[in-house]
This record gives structure tokens, sequence and C-alpha cells, in this order.
């Protein structure tokens, strides 16, 4: 099983930090479909340090979430370690992650993210002063490299576990690449064949299957599910199940997609309220709606809605003029009714 330090997971799938996606109303949801460890979105390390508040709130953890890895980023060593110290003792994360792959401009300008794959040397320097500062366990979040002529994962990963720190997760694109062309999974392989510390992989998991298929080929500890949740968190119950028993979950009926969604969206109303939560969730029921027939024209509909009861109304009347196939989900509809 997936272990970190001393906090254990209870299977081997980790919902992606997804920046702008992970906050607490959606790592809730992929908690409630099962997945072992849920990230939070990013957080800028000079931000945590002037402790503003939309920055303090990024740091807030539900019980219920845990275990959670919270991400910092930053290039400047000391608003780094400082950032990690609050996170160490003002929060209820059980894992510190430093994000040394994001490839935004925005990032990289000055830095950090994924510039730190150009030097193994200030990857072991920047990592060892936030272990010895802190007394929870750290981890990296990196790529593969910065471009296909400098790919220097193993060094880099190395040097993370030469640092202290006790585990790496890593994405199978290059910085160069973002989020286009296919995830290298030999070089996953390569990392994980050697360190010691537990490897976590991540590019192109889409289904259960894919899931699979990395374990096996590359032998990491755990499987990290980013985009492929979007929309879909039920994707990480069936992926979960399919790894313990081989049975693969038949996907769920599109009244039940509209339920989940209906979920997120007020879990989202309870935390920001109505007029800020409402928007944000037009890009997530976007997502949800994706493969049902017809839904093209309600999305259009849903980016123009500004109320919640008027967006949920616009859902079911959607749904409820679609052909649904199948009864509901027997294998889901446990987890459904628990989320009530």
């Amino acid at each position: 099983m997936l272990k970190i330090g001393d906090i254990e997971m209870k299977n081997q799938v980790v919902l992606a930090p997804m920046a702008g996606v992970c906050n607490p109303a959606f790592r809730l949801i992929a908690k409630d479909f099962g997945a072992g460890l849920v990230c939070a979105e990013m957080v800028s390390g000079k931000a945590i340090v002037h402790g503003n508040k939309r920055t303090q709130d990024m740091l807030f953890v539900d019980e219920r979430e845990k275990p959670l890895s919270l991400q910092i980023f930053g290039g400047d060593r000391e608003s780094l370690v400082e950032a990690a110290k609050v996170v160490d003792k003002e929060t209820n994360a059980d894992i510190i992650d430093i994000n040394m792959g994001c490839p935004a401009p925005k990032v990289t300008k000055i830095d950090a993210g994924a510039r730190w794959l150009l030097d193994p040397k200030k990857i072991y320097e920047m990592v060892s002063a936030v272990v010895d500062a802190v007394d929870k366990p750290v981890t990296v979040k990196m790529r593969t490299g910065w471009d296909s002529e400098h790919i220097y994962a193993v060094e880099n990963a190395q040097a993370i576990e030469r640092a202290g720190g006790k585990g790496v997760s890593i994405h199978g694109r290059t910085r160069e690449q973002h989020y286009t062309g296919h995830a290298n999974w030999d070089i996953i392989r390569d990392v994980k064949q050697s360190v010691g510390i537990p490897v976590i992989g991540n590019g192109d998991v889409v289904t259960p299957e894919d899931a699979r298929r990395m374990l096996d080929q590359t032998g990491c500890d755990g499987v990290m599910i980013g985009r492929g949740a979007l929309g879909n968190p039920w994707m990480l119950y069936r992926t979960i199940q399919y790894l313990q028993t081989g049975e693969l979950v038949a996907e769920p009926a599109a009244g039940e997609k509209i339920k989940i969604a209906v979920i997120h969206m007020d879990r989202l109303i309870a935390m920001r309220g109505e007029h800020i939560a409402v928007r944000e969730m037009r890009k997530h029921l976007a997502w949800y709606l994706k493969g049902l027939k017809g839904s093209a024209r309600i999305k259009d509909l849903i980016m123009e809605e500004t109320k919640r009861d008027e967006m949920v109304k616009m859902l079911e009347d959607f749904v409820g003029g679609l052909d649904q196939e199948g009864e509901t989900n027997g294998d889901l509809s446990a987890v459904f009714a628990a989320m009530q």
C-alpha cells in the first residue's frame, strides 16, 4: 500500500493538485469516491508568508479530506522554507508537497515550478532546506524534464531522496509538452528503479485500465489522476475497484452524474457563496456534461446562468429529456447515498 513517511493511504489512487480545481468542495467529492490521497492546488510560498485572506482560505483542510497533501511553490529558498513552516504548524495538511512541474511561464519566470528541472543541485538544496525546517513529510511533484534535450528525471529524483524527501510524483511529460503529446511512462519506470522512496506516476491515466497498465509497466507505488477526474470523479472509485478486484464498475447513468454535479455545486456555494460558486461551477458542469447526447446547447446556456436554482432546473430538465439506458448503478448507489 502507498505510504509517505508515516502517512499510510488506504489505496494507491491519488487526486492530482490541479490549479483552479482542487478546492475543498472537489477534494471532498474525490474522497467520497475513495481517493487514498487528495492534493490541494498549489499555493505561492510568498503569498503564504504575506498571509492574505485568499491564500489563508486556500490553506483550509477539512478533517474529512485527510490524508491530504498541500502543495507550495516558489523560487526563493527563504520564503519557501517559511511557507513550509506555516503549512507544517498552522494547517491540518498531512504532507507538504513542493511543485517542481508547473510549466506556466508566470511560474517558471520566477525560477519556480518546472524551472528547477534543469538543476539537480538546486533541487537538493531547496528540498533539504524545507525538510530540515518541518516535521511533516515532504514530497515533490515534478515532470520528466524541461524539454526533450534536458531530461534529468533520475538525477532529480535521486537529489530529492538524498535531501530527505519522502516521495516523488512524476508527470511523464516535459515542461515543453505542457499537456500535449503522450506521457513517457518509461521514464517513470526509470525513476522508480533509481530511488527507494515511493514514486507516484502521473500522465495519460484516464481509465481504470490505464491505471493498471501504469502500475504494471512502471512498478510505481501509486497512480495520480488529474484531468481524467474532471467531471468524472467516479473514475477514482472505478479505478480503485478495478485495481483491487479486477472488476470494472459501470459508468453512472446521466441522472446520477447530474446529482453529483449538484452536490459539488452546493458544497462550493457553502464555501464561497452563490454569486462566486455558480460562476466557478460553469467549467465543472461543462465537464460533467461531456459525452451526454445533446449537451452542446445546454453548455452554452450554463455559461450565462448565475443562480443556483435555475442552474439545477436547467440540468434536471436536460437529463429528464434524455433516453437513459439501464437503471441506477448499484455499485455506486451506496456512494451516492452517503454524499446526500
